[in-house]
């Protein structure tokens, strides 16, 4: 599967195929498993903008960084289903002082199959932390993507 950022609006797509191990007894993507396919595109969309996860929490000692999911509001619409190639859609949304919004969505062609609205909190020793700069550059729009 391929990753790639698309599009004047920054959004990151991320291909997932549906395997068995995703699905319910029917065949269908189970509700969690779109949990998974979320956490993926917006691993990968900060990995497309230079973002490297394990190196913002270094060792784990203090000062270590890393982002937390405090808030998610998602419909879906319609069922993936085992064998499906799916596209996880990524755009970054509000930047603030120690949280960022993600717009998420999940395609099967030209059919969207869920949306979700993401809020991340960047922590440090178990509390909010605010943004490096370095950090909130790299998250910026940037119209080379």
């Amino acid at each position: 599967m391929r990753t790639e950022m698309m599009g004047t609006n920054n959004s990151h797509h991320l291909a997932i195929r549906v395997y068995y191990e995703d699905t319910d007894f029917s065949g269908v993507v189970y509700h969690a498993s779109y949990l998974r396919f979320l956490e993926r595109g917006r691993t990968e969309t900060l990995r497309a903008r230079g973002i490297d996860q394990a190196a913002l929490y270094g060792d784990g000692g203090a000062g270590a960084l890393s982002f937390a999911v405090r808030h998610m509001k998602i419909d879906w619409l319609k069922p993936a289903r085992m064998d499906d190639v799916v596209s996880v859609e990524t755009q970054i949304g509000a930047i603030k002082g120690a949280s960022l919004t993600l717009h998420q969505r999940i395609r099967r062609g030209e059919e969207i199959l869920m949306t979700a609205e993401v809020l991340v909190a960047l922590v440090a020793d178990g509390k909010p932390a605010r943004m490096p700069p370095a950090l909130r550059a790299k998250l910026q729009p940037n119209d080379s993507f």
